[in-house]
């Protein structure tokens, strides 16, 4: 099974991308959704995270309040670390049970869709790393669309890895700097030149 780990910056398009990639074929692991699993109430992973933040971070029904522990990580660097420390084997852990899974059940392509591929180390995972990568000003255009004021947008822009260091760990580079059409055509060549010929 040929595994693409598909990252890139917020806003780059890398969520649309994934769709593509769905619809040609690959079965998507998004780490987003595994994270959602690990905050499983009473799971161990929602223990370890109320162990390290309190009962602060937990909302009247149970469930991890991300913008109570969002509020306590993004505003020092030392309580994220405590959090990615927490989150990211566990998360490394369901992705490589998912992928296992795949792989017996047969399926020819995945794509692991992850924001934090390279920084959470998670390219073991996968057999490529495609990195989808935005000029700067499209970006923010993106991310006014989803109610970010400019400042906002530069802010977590620049929170993130450069887009010049994640492209030092791309097997393929994607630029969405063009319409969605594209994108698409872009994904769609990858796919025949890529995957296909496998």
């Amino acid at each position: 099974m040929l595994v693409i780990g598909l990252t890139g910056g917020i806003g780059t398009g890398k969520t649309h991308a994934s769709h593509l990639l769905e619809e040609l074929g690959a079965v998507i692991v998004n780490a987003d959704l595994l994270g959602h699993e690990v905050y499983t109430p009473r799971s161990e992973g929602w223990r370890a995270v109320v162990d390290a933040f309190g009962e602060r971070v937990v909302a009247d029904d149970g469930e991890i309040d991300r913008r109570a522990l969002g509020g306590i990580v993004f505003s020092d660097e030392r309580e994220l670390s405590r959090l990615n420390a927490i989150m990211h084997p566990r998360i490394y852990a369901l992705a490589e049970r998912r992928l296992n899974a795949l792989r017996e059940q047969g399926i020819t392509t995945a794509a692991l869709e992850a924001a934090l591929l390279i920084e959470a180390k998670w390219t073991p995972l996968v057999d490529e790393v495609w990195v989808i990568v935005s000029p700067e000003e499209d970006v923010i255009a993106r991310l006014r669309e989803r109610n970010l004021d400019a400042d906002a947008a530069r802010s977590r822009i620049n929170s993130q890895m450069p887009q010049s260091e994640r492209i030092r760990h791309a097997d393929v580079v994607i630029e969405n700097n063009g319409s969605l059409e594209d994108l698409s055509a872009k994904v769609q060549n990858l796919w025949n030149s890529r995957v296909l010929t496998r």
